[in-house]
């Protein structure tokens, strides 16, 4: 298992969009069984910053779903809501 760190400006006015589909891209990858665990979303207080924090069956699942049509098709879609370039972080599992 590992968890990935996945940090996100969003701009203003677009933050109910942004967290609308963060639930519903989790609730599709969960259903499609692609290796996701477990997400959740945080937001820093009083600012448009996220960190969406995943749980994941392996680095390799992990992988496959950033390489994956579904992935860029989100990514792409959500351009116009996101303020610079977002930032990923792998986070190993020391039981491993």
């Amino acid at each position: 298992m590992i968890n990935v760190g996945m940090y996100y400006n969003v701009r203003q006015g677009h933050e109910a969009e942004f967290e609308s589909t963060f639930s519903q891209v989790v609730e599709h990858l969960k259903s499609a069984k692609v290796g996701i665990r477990d997400a959740k979303l945080y937001r820093e207080v009083g600012k448009s910053e996220y960190l969406i924090y995943t749980e994941w069956e392996s680095l390799d699942s992990f992988k496959g779903f950033i390489q994956s049509r579904a992935f860029n098709d989100t990514v792409s879609g959500g351009r116009s809501i996101i303020e610079g370039r977002p930032r990923h972080r792998v986070f190993a599992d020391v039981n491993e």
